[in-house]
């Protein structure tokens, strides 16, 4: 009887597997006709049609190939006939060559993400066109992504650098004309780099040179600028292809295992360096079109592996020793167009063997192989030094000027600070009785010289601040209605509002005492009004009103913020709204966004702005979930007026969230009891009252960690606080001690690992001597490290889940 019951276990299970794998095999089979749809039927998948076996038992094509494991699909592979050999490609499809006008990359990419398992994609020449959307990092899983030959635009999406994963990266062949992004050192296993023949600006990104991994760099046939960096450390690079760039500094370090170096058709200056000839390796090295002088090292023809070396249409210039060696694998050498003199190297004669030598356009002693005259090197060398003296004798005169210039600025600033020092020490005065305690004067903020290039370059184009009417922000708020009130904050009350041009704005308003400097508010407003960030709320604008004459708060002022409609931070972390309640990834990606917003205020701006009232209520989300930040530099504009309530008795605390009940009042011993743990007064105190003298961001922002990994703080989670620090029976420290204080929604969705980095940098934050507390940039590396490890950890479970 037992064997009988046991067969039918066996044949149970088997027909459990069964069900689950053509279950499988009809998902991915559909999310397969979605993905020929948005390619818009291309003649590569015809085969199809009529095909109603497993998607892993498909023969592969010379255009088209599926590979699986334990029946997920994992290789993708299709090319098409779309090649983007068109002129004046300007975003928009074209007949015949792109996709249609109603396709939509972003919903190609949406149903490419179903593919879970998926490990190598490759769509080429299939006139995919449109930027390329930023939710392609949600192909976790890739090892290899190649979209070359398509016709992509616009910028590659920073998020690009969280798959951790991938191996092979080539765009080849499109036209992605922004900067290359400074993020791709976090993809720590990439070893090929191929961004060949699309419209890339700005410098090569140093970071790149992070990726030890790398084997392969291509970005021939861009737009790309400025310094190449040092390559010695990467020491498992073999190919390095920048040609038809705009280059334009010295010949970088290469690293010793380098076989191809193709650095010819930039703006390279300075001579080669004698570094090339430890390059044993080298096989191929391209510097032609270039602007090198100097004599090019003799090491250069003797390495021992170097089979093809290009060194045409330089300024290069000298003799080349007649007994120079070559190496044995040497068959192809130009050094044609330079000011080389002297006679041809014996190794280098064509009769000497089968090498192909091309030297022409020269001053070489050698009679009807097209050379110049002697005089024309001699002329250009002359002329070369000419220019050297000259250069030389103009910074000397130069500097005989500026001198003369100084003394004369300096005799005339000394008389006239010396006509000016009364007026210097009003204006020192009044700074004393206006300045915040923060130490941003209002001159500070006016000057724009004090503003960083970071900070210059995130404004260029930005609309100046917007003077609004009152009447403007009655009619956008139905004369300020309860209807559209969104709350209150010690920052004052907060309103939605809607402009004359349907924009939804998010309208603030501050009482200020009528003794506070207008002058002084408009430099700050006009301050933060120039600063812009991905993850900052903008700020649009501002009304003052000067309100009633008898009335102390004078001064009404509003200011006018964009609308982020998807809530708080907070909210998504309450236990009240389950649906919201954010898993641990996304927990760290919103921690990531303000984290970089605020270690901008520290230092993407001079002055820092500092004490931006860090709290889960302070983050807003928008539809897409991306974490912005409000009510950073509220302090700067508030404080002041805070002071000249304080000199009447009525200054108010700023965090009265964290404001201390007395134990009964909050139940704690009950609470202690039923929690079976040791209650320490003394500890909570400390977790509480001197939250007020700590108001530092970093120590704010180890909150706003705490409640990322236990939910919102009440009173409740207020214990918590001195378990953390001090109960070792349930710290975070054990598994345990996190099942009883860890919120589940992250417990579940977390890897140990991950959770591990983010208690260690939130004890470090929430550190009570500030000098034992992290930088911001400390705290941003370890989110992104946390977030690193989760993605891989989540990654693994999946596998493990397939397998």
């Amino acid at each position: 009887m037992g064997y009988f019951y046991l067969l039918v276990l066996v044949l149970f299970s088997r027909s459990c597997f069964f069900q689950t794998t053509k279950g499988l095999q009809a998902y991915q089979a559909q999310l397969f006709l979605q993905i020929r749809k948005h390619l818009e039927y291309p003649s590569q998948l015809q085969i199809l049609d009529n095909y109603s076996g497993s998607l892993c038992d498909l023969a592969a094509t010379a255009h088209m190939m599926i590979s699986c494991q334990d029946n997920f699909v994992t290789e993708l592979k299709i090319r098409g006939d779309k090649l983007p050999n068109v002129s004046g490609f300007n975003g928009y499809a074209i007949h015949n060559k792109t996709l249609s006008e109603t396709f939509s990359i972003n919903s190609l990419v949406t149903t490419l993400t179903r593919l879970t398992s998926l490990r190598v994609l490759s769509l080429v020449s299939l006139g995919i066109w449109g930027p390329l959307p930023d939710k392609i990092h949600r192909l976790y899983s890739l090892e290899l992504l190649d979209l070359s030959s398509n016709f992509m635009f616009g910028s590659i999406p920073p998020q690009i650098s969280r798959m951790v994963k991938l191996q092979t990266l080539t765009l080849d062949g499109n036209y992605f004309n922004d900067t290359i992004p400074d993020t791709l050192d976090s993809l720590s296993n990439l070893s090929v780099l191929s961004l060949r023949g699309n419209h890339l600006k700005g410098q090569f990104p140093s970071s790149i040179c992070r990726i030890s991994s790398l084997t392969d760099i291509a970005l021939c046939h861009n737009k790309l600028s400025g310094e190449l960096p040092d390559f010695s450390s990467l020491t498992r690079l073999r190919v390095l292809d920048v040609r038809e760039n705009q280059f334009d500094s010295q010949l970088p370090v290469m690293p010793r295992g380098l076989v191809t170096a193709l650095l010819g058709k930039n703006l390279f200056s300075g001579e080669i360096p004698a570094q090339v000839g430890i390059l044993t390796h080298l096989q191929h090295l391209d510097l032609s079109f270039n602007h090198l002088s100097g004599t090019p090292p003799s090491t250069l023809f003797d390495l021992p592996k170097i089979s093809y070396l290009n060194l045409a249409s330089n300024m290069l210039s000298g003799s080349l020793p007649e007994q120079i060696s070559c190496g044995s694998k040497l068959g192809f050498v130009d050094i044609s167009s330079n000011k080389l003199v002297g006679k041809l190297p014996s190794c280098l004669d064509n009769t000497s063997d089968k090498k192909a030598v091309k030297f022409g356009g020269n001053c070489l002693s050698i009679e009807g192989h097209q050379q110049h005259q002697s005089s024309y090197c001699k002329e250009a060398n002359t002329r070369k030094t000419g220019r050297k003296i000259a250069l030389l004798i103009a910074i000397i005169v130069g500097s005989i000027l500026l001198l003369v210039i100084l003394a004369f600025g300096v005799l005339f600033l000394s008389r006239r600070c010396f006509q000016r020092k009364t007026l210097e020490t009003q204006i020192r005065q009044k700074a004393v009785q206006e300045n915040p305690t923060t130490g941003v004067s209002p001159d500070i903020l006016a000057n724009a010289r004090f503003i960083s290039e970071v900070m210059k370059l995130g404004t260029q184009g930005s609309p100046v601040s917007r003077l609004f009417s009152l009447e403007e922000l009655d009619k956008a708020t139905n004369n300020f209605d309860s209807s559209m009130f969104m709350g209150e904050s010690p920052a004052g009350k907060l309103y939605k509002g809607r402009l004359e041009n349907g924009t939804y704005v998010a309208i603030r308003s501050l009482n200020l005492l009528k003794r506070y400097s207008i002058q002084n508010l408009k430099v700050r407003l006009d301050f933060f009004s120039k600063l812009h960030h991905p993850h900052l709320v903008s700020l649009l604008g501002h009304c003052i009103d000067g309100g009633v004459q008898d009335d102390p708060f004078a001064n009404k002022v509003f200011l006018v913020y964009e609308y982020v409609p998807n809530g708080n931070y907070r909210m998504h972390l309450s236990e009240s709204c389950p649906e919201k309640v954010l898993k641990w990834s996304d927990r760290l990606a919103i921690l990531i966004d303000v984290a970089k917003a605020v270690h901008f205020l520290h230092t993407g701006v001079i002055p820092g702005v500092y004490n931006n009232r860090l709290k889960t209520n302070n983050i807003l989300l928008d539809e897409h979930r991306i974490a912005k930040l409000c009510d950073y530099g509220m302090s700067i504009i508030l404080e002041y007026n805070e002071k000249l309530e304080a000199k009447g008795g009525g200054l108010k605390s700023r965090y009265p969230y964290f404001q201390l009940a007395t134990m009964n009042e909050i139940g704690l011993p009950s609470l202690h009891k039923r929690m079976d743990m040791p209650l320490k007064h003394s500890n909570l105190n400390f977790c509480c009252s001197q939250r007020q003298t700590l108001e530092d961001d970093v120590y704010n922002f180890g909150f706003i960690l705490l409640e990322s990994l236990v939910g919102p703080i009440n009173w409740r989670k207020v214990l918590l606080l001195n378990i953390l620090y001090y109960t070792s029976q349930a710290s975070f420290g054990s598994q345990d001690g996190r099942k009883r204080i860890v919120d589940p929604a992250v417990l579940m969705t977390s890897s140990q690992e991950s959770l591990s980095i983010i208690v260690s940098i939130t004890r470090k934050c929430t550190c009570p001597e500030p000098s034992s507390r992290p930088s911001f940039e400390d705290v941003l590396w370890n989110l992104q490290y946390a977030a690193q490890v989760q993605a891989t950890a989540d990654a693994d479970q999946k596998s493990d889940s397939t397998s």
